[in-house]
């Protein structure tokens, strides 16, 4: 390499009096009053003859020096030349000039170097720009495959060809599907999903019966709400023009919403019935009398919002008495049970988790606070409050580290605080990270947050968390064979091993500290890890979290993908051919495919400061935010 220039940056950066040329006065002075100068030239007569020649000659070359004008010259010359007068001093002061400061040169090295980003940010633009296309297509065949063999069914069995429902029959791939196909820009797709929720989803809410409140307020609801604003319903984004008009999804949500709410009010207490029969609006518990704590308080996003789209406040008084309520319960740390009975509205049970059945109600507690304005709007602090309380238990009571390597992961209580730890971490649990990274930073940028001084010391040990959680949640994915996660992970700790159920891929370097039972090796598609990587790389901009999802993605195409149409889910990703299972969940046409589109986006698709995600990946408006956009 060879050596910098002397005019290089780095000076620049450095210090730049290498350019701060000195006046004419100063290297008189400086030359008189050394002490070497004075000795030399003062200690002879012919020295001091040679300075008063000099000072004289310097006086004649101020009183006489001028700058020729050319003849002919525009008006700029000529106005100069009228402002001189005769006492000399425009001439005196061309003299006095400054020489103009000199531009700092780069090094051929540092030139090329300069061009190599440059060129490095464009190549690296139209490699994810063309991975975007890869997920596009993804998507467009799991989409062609359900609307060929399953159209109108909640899921689609892709390999024996033919739909099921099972989430109540109102066509949930459809909706789920439908604000994806809008994101992406795949208006045939939006215009097939569109005219079959304008001319059939209404019958069916009508006509059908059980449903469960929580699995159809965060697929169907959050669906048609999400369509409503991206489609330009409530001032909203407008990226399609195809489908019906807005107010078809607005009205249609109503519907299904208005016989939901009978959840609500049959229950005894704030907390809602889990079961809906849709038919006749009427509502009932689940057999064993409990509902989860997670679906309970997994409403309010949706509520909210077409609360206030609709202007009528009914649906979120009803959701937030919710949270009202759970936060005058007893809790250890802020962590929760993940049973509660409608019945006495108190919790039920001891088991402490982040996974089923407990997952989502701490991420509602964030998230609701920031659809709200981040507290602008309302009083609303309290759910703040309640979400970092529990995430301090999460720290103190949940994690640990994996040995030999010290993969940091979260367990579970299944006993309570008194009972043995488990560690046991479902892959649902790698919402986390996302929702860690989120709170910090409230959806901007950490390199703006810090620059802004908007982190306080908690916030960066929430983000610290997340960015470990998230390489533990990627490694779930990168210690098995096949390269994708298991449903449920145990971890080698000191107080816990058990040889022979590693994920398979010897090369790992954490083969030995991820433990996966015969009967967790399953893998349904699930988006909760790709999640996090989406928002982990939209908060701290590092590309490893892209690195990592594409991997993760091309395990997908390797050994789920169906070549007569859609993607299955796999019975064991510790072998190699994987045993296929026979479904395609709606999710990973909503969640799966639309978060890992979204990791290879721009950041300005759906900003993080503008919208959060429900937690069936719907985004919803923040309260106020568009508007100042």
């Amino acid at each position: 390499m060879s050596n910098p220039l002397p005019y290089s940056m780095k000076d620049v950066h450095y210090d730049n009096a290498k350019f701060r040329h000195r006046s004419f006065s100063k290297v008189i002075n400086q030359a008189l009053l050394t002490r070497k100068i004075k000795r030399d030239c003062l200690s002879c007569s012919t020295g001091k003859f040679l300075v008063l020649v000099l000072v004289f000659g310097l006086g004649c070359l101020m009183l006489t020096h001028t700058s020729p004008v050319p003849s002919g010259s525009g008006g700029l010359a000529n106005d100069r030349t009228t402002d001189n007068t005769d006492d000399g001093s425009p001439r005196f002061n061309r003299f006095w000039r400054r020489a103009p400061r000199l531009p700092p040169r780069l090094s051929p090295d540092e030139k090329g170097t300069q061009s190599g980003l440059n060129h490095d940010h464009v190549n690296s633009r139209s490699k994810w720009i063309a991975r975007q296309q890869n997920v596009k297509d993804a998507f467009v065949h799991a989409w062609l495959g359900y609307k060929k063999y399953a159209m109108g069914s909640d899921e689609l069995m892709p390999l024996s060809h033919h739909g099921v429902d099972g989430l109540g029959g109102l066509g949930a791939t459809v909706v789920d599907a439908l604000d994806t196909a809008i994101i992406m820009g795949l208006d045939d797709i939006v215009a097939d999903a569109g005219s079959w929720v304008e001319g059939h989803l209404s019958e069916k809410i009508s006509q059908k019966g059980h449903v469960n409140l929580f699995e159809t307020t965060i697929r169907v609801v959050g669906g048609l709400l999400s369509a409503y604003h991206l489609s330009g319903g409530d001032g909203g984004m407008r990226l399609t023009n195809k489908g019906p008009k807005p107010l078809v999804y607005l009205e249609t949500a109503r519907n299904l919403t208005d016989r939901l709410l009978s959840a609500f009010t049959s229950s005894p207490t704030p907390i809602p019935y889990s079961d809906v029969v849709l038919r006749d609006s009427s509502a009932h518990p689940a057999p064993d009398g409990l509902s989860s704590t997670s679906e309970v308080s997994t409403l309010q996003l949706e509520f909210n919002y077409l609360s206030m789209i609709s202007g009528d406040k009914k649906y979120s008084i009803e959701g937030m008495k919710v949270l009202e309520h759970i936060k005058t319960l007893p809790k250890e740390q802020g962590l929760v049970p993940i049973y509660i009975s409608p019945r006495s509205g108190e919790f039920s049970g001891e088991n402490i988790r982040l996974g089923s059945r407990g997952d989502s109600y701490y991420e509602y507690l964030l998230k609701v606070w920031l659809q709200q304005g981040a507290g602008h709007h309302g009083n609303f602090s309290y759910l703040h409050d309640m979400y970092m309380e529990a995430m301090k238990g999460v720290r103190n009571l949940l994690v640990k580290k994996s040995v030999p390597n010290g993969l940091v992961f979260v367990g579970e209580l299944p006993s309570g605080f008194k009972g043995a730890f488990s560690p046991k971490m479902d892959h649902l649990v790698c919402f986390l990270p996302g929702t860690l990274a989120l709170g910090a930073t409230r959806g901007m940028t950490k390199e703006r947050a810090i620059k802004e001084n908007l982190l306080t010391f908690e916030d960066l040990e929430n983000l610290k968390l997340a960015e470990e959680l998230t390489h533990t949640c990627f490694e779930m994915y990168a210690v098995t064979s096949t390269g994708l996660a298991p449903e449920i992970a145990y971890f080698h700790t000191q107080e816990f091993s058990e040889d022979g159920h590693d994920g398979g891929n010897k090369s790992s370097k954490y083969v030995n500290d991820i433990i996966i039972k015969p009967l967790d090796r399953h893998n349904l598609l699930r988006p909760e890890t790709v999640e996090s990587l989406f928002v982990l790389y939209r908060i701290t901009e590092d590309p490893k979290y892209r690195e990592w999802g594409w991997q993760i993605f091309e395990a997908f195409e390797r050994y789920t993908k169906v070549d007569s149409g859609g993607y299955t889910s796999l019975d064991d990703v510790t072998t190699v051919p994987p045993h296929r299972r026979d479904k395609m969940e709606t999710f990973f046409l909503g969640e799966t495919l639309k978060y890992l589109y979204l990791l290879f986006s721009d950041a300005d698709l759906i900003p993080l400061d503008k919208f959060v995600f429900n937690t069936e990946a719907h985004p919803i408006p923040i309260k106020g935010a568009m508007a100042s956009s």
